[in-house]
């Protein structure tokens, strides 16, 4: 990568960070104008990752170290953007259109600064995706919180208050104990640049590696409380039910946030050496625990929001568990089904809105039968020989079937592709080529356990809300409400169509990462653009 497209790496950051400035500036008066501006850095957004996807997906391989400022590493800030970033950085894009879309119907006027605060949340996602430095990832950490604390807090409301301040406080611990676990790593190993602690981290003595492993231990909890690992998940079912739509819709990305951060630190810092393996035990059986906690609150889950939210948790534990196994070919499997869960959810999460929403108008479209409503003794038996359902519920049941089908991992969906290519290498047909053991088989156990809680809940909601009555009311649903949707349900059919090139896309991206010495030599080998004095930027 050179010449302007080198430029790229950085707009991601800097596309929401200007449009965020720029629409401080338009009067709050001015809706349309402000949705304009943060439509645009969204749809440019997309434009600028799927080109930065698809350089990373050619023949190159690695290909994207910038240093900020044209300092060198470990002394400058770096940015750096592989397989996963790019591929993290796409997904961002393309929720972040979707929610945007939506909110235009009715929810990005029902508060102020909401572009604004749409705009600083990619910023921070986008940097933490790209940053090479553990300091400034912290810094675009709360640039993310900061911002989603009041995305969360919009539209008000005494349950999205109370949600609210309970996400705050755990964040606002879980921000304090990123800097306590950055300050003992960087005391013990004397840099906070990610390529060169990894290859300091083998030659630290055995005493003060101890040190540095205990700073790492605290950093995972971090990105572990926002991951949603259990017994630190209670907050997520409660804040993402209570957020608005559209902010639920983008808030899926970021517990994979916390997932990615895991995935990079584990297999750069302790892939090798003799800090080799460092904390996968907790990943495994805190996974385990996640994925047995999100089960029974998915069975338990009688409100569309919550089954939402405890899905989360789903989809959060088995991708910790795969990261507590650390085998390559299970973990292809799971970066597919990273991308198609995020897809779903977010898509779940909007469509919860349109189908609530007969039932905030009055309408009975959770009964299943008249009976129900008292109202069978009214009307003459055999008066109607069917019910026909009008188009909106249609199209409302046809997406609910999509995510119900994506959730569960039923064929022939993308969720089916990736829980199979998950199972089939856990079972010893991919890298692993051992007989499984008893932890591996629970591990299958618990993965089917979770699409069949997932049927049962997404058939018994189904039921009660599409089983309707023939006086409900159809929800009044806006073209710019149910397209975004749409369009999520209909990137994860693009991705069990594509299910060849994507698993070899995360195939590659699995073995760049399984080897430290490419990522260090990247960033170590990167030099400052000759002609131009360090602090400066151009040409």
């Amino acid at each position: 990568m050179n010449g302007w497209s080198h430029h790229l790496i950085v707009a991601p950051i800097l596309i929401p960070l200007i449009a965020s400035a720029l629409l401080l500036f338009i009067d709050e008066r001015r809706r349309v104008a402000k949705a304009m501006v943060s439509l645009a850095s969204a749809i440019l957004l997309v434009v600028i990752a799927f080109i930065l996807f698809r350089i990373e997906s050619g023949p190159n391989g690695f290909e994207g170290v910038y240093l900020v400022g044209n300092w060198s590493a470990p002394f400058g800030i770096v940015l750096v953007l592989d397989g996963l970033s790019a591929m993290m950085l796409l997904l961002t894009a393309l929720l972040a259109v979707s929610a945007l879309v939506f909110s235009l119907a009715r929810w990005h006027a029902v508060g102020a600064h909401f572009h604004s605060m749409f705009q600083l949340l990619l910023m921070g996602v986008n940097g933490a995706f790209l940053t090479g430095d553990l300091f400034n990832l912290f810094v675009f950490f709360e640039v993310m919180l900061a911002a989603s604390y009041g995305l969360l807090l919009h539209g008000s409301g005494p349950l999205r208050v109370k949600a609210g301040m309970h996400y705050i406080a755990v964040n606002l611990v879980a921000a304090l104990l990123f800097l306590i676990g950055v300050s003992l790593i960087y005391g013990t190993a004397g840099t906070l640049n990610m390529a060169d602690l990894a290859a300091r981290i083998p030659e630290i003595e055995p005493d003060r590696r101890m040190l540095m492993e205990a700073g790492a231990g605290i950093l995972g909890v971090v990105f572990l409380i926002k991951a949603g690992m259990w017994p630190l998940c209670f907050w997520l079912p409660t804040a993402y039910s209570a957020a608005s739509a559209p902010v639920a819709g983008i808030f899926a990305i970021m517990s994979k946030l916390g997932i990615y951060v895991i995935l990079r630190l584990t297999m750069l810092l302790f892939g090798e050496g003799p800090s080799a393996g460092f904390g996968a035990p907790v990943l495994l059986y805190g996974g385990m625990a996640t994925l047995i906690f999100g089960i029974v609150g998915v069975l338990a889950s009688q409100a569309l929001g919550r089954l939402a939210g405890f899905s989360v948790l789903v989809s959060s534990g088995t991708l910790l568990m795969v990261l507590g196994i650390n085998d390559g070919a299970v973990s292809s499997g799971a970066l597919l089904y990273l991308v198609s869960s995020t897809l779903t959810i977010s898509a779940f999460f909007m469509l919860i809105e349109l189908v609530e929403r007969g039932q905030d108008a009055g309408a009975n479209v959770l009964a299943v039968t008249m009976e129900a409503y008292g109202e069978a003794d009214d009307e003459p038996e055999n008066e109607e020989e069917g019910v026909t359902m009008p188009g909106t519920m249609a199209v409302l049941g046809i997406c609910f079937a999509a995510c119900g089908i994506l959730l569960s991992g039923l064929p022939p969906l993308s969720g089916f592709v990736a829980k199979f290519a998950m199972l089939s290498a856990m079972m010893g047909t991919g890298s692993i080529g051992v007989p499984p053991t008893a932890a591996i088989w629970a591990l299958v156990v618990l993965v089917i356990l979770s699409g069949i809680a997932a049927l049962i809940s997404m058939t018994r909601v189904g039921i009660r809300t599409f089983w309707s009555s023939i006086e409900g009311t159809v929800p009044r649903v806006l073209v710019i409400e149910i397209v975004p949707v749409m369009f999520l349900l209909a990137l994860t059919l693009a991705l069990t169509v594509r299910a060849g090139p994507a698993m070899q896309y995360m195939d590659t991206t699995i073995r760049t990462l399984s080897k430290p010495s490419i990522y260090i030599d990247a960033v170590n080998n990167a030099l400052p653009i000759k002609g131009v004095k360090a602090g400066t930027e151009g040409e």
